[in-house]
């Protein structure tokens, strides 16, 4: 697996997630044998898990809330962060952003994120830096999409997040309600029912929310 974007390729498949028909992405067809390769390459080489082969509920609620409004992000610098597929980071851009940059830390989600953005036409950045903790870099908005889904890294998230929104930057994120999305200081924006798959979810649908975050 030393070549992503040959991997990429050789098992996915360009798809519309079922809330945003507008894009397409690669993405696992088949989930459980992606996901078991990946786990076996895991023991071998330190590869995190294929997060970046599915559309996640989050995202593609924080995804069709920017196609739906986009002067949220219109002539905005914007951080996609935990990006996995890139889907928020090109809606952005297909909304007008002027740029978007696409933070994870898996290699093979970054290779993921150009060969999406390349099958919808648009240029984003990416890069594989731990962002958290970090001052702000230019951007003009954050938005997260699933990111809840681990106590520690959700705590980490979360301060970050809030520091930023104390200094006046907008922070939105796409949540079906996961264990450790924070239980107050967030706004609900809208909500929509996401199909899913039970390869993934406990459930056809989840009911999915985009938050904006306030300050603490």
């Amino acid at each position: 697996m030393s070549d992503p974007t040959r991997f990429i390729r050789e098992n996915t498949a360009l798809h519309e997630p079922p809330l945003i028909p507008e894009i397409r992405l690669h993405l696992a067809s088949e989930i459980v044998p992606i996901w078991q390769m990946t786990e076996e390459e895991l023991e071998k080489s330190g590869l995190p898990p294929p997060f970046w082969a599915f559309a996640w509920a989050g995202g593609q609620a924080l995804a069709r809330y920017i196609l739906d409004n986009p002067e949220v992000v219109r002539g905005a610098r914007v951080l996609d962060f935990g990006s996995g597929s890139g889907l928020i980071a090109i809606a952005a851009m297909k909304a007008g952003a002027v740029s978007a940059l696409a933070a994870d830390i898996d290699a093979f989600a970054t290779a993921a994120i150009a060969l999406n953005a390349g099958a919808n036409g648009v240029v984003v950045a990416t890069t594989t830096d731990d962002l958290v903790g970090i001052d702000n870099r230019g951007w003009d908005i954050v938005l997260v999409g699933d990111m809840c889904y681990e106590g520690p890294l959700a705590a980490r998230i979360e301060a970050w997040l809030r520091k930023f929104a104390g200094e006046g930057l907008p922070v939105l994120i796409g949540d079906p309600g996961r264990t450790y999305l924070p239980k107050s200081g967030l706004e609900k924006l809208v909500s929509y029912a996401v199909k899913t798959t039970r390869e993934l979810e406990d459930t056809d649908v989840r009911n999915t929310s985009v938050w904006r975050v306030l300050p603490a």
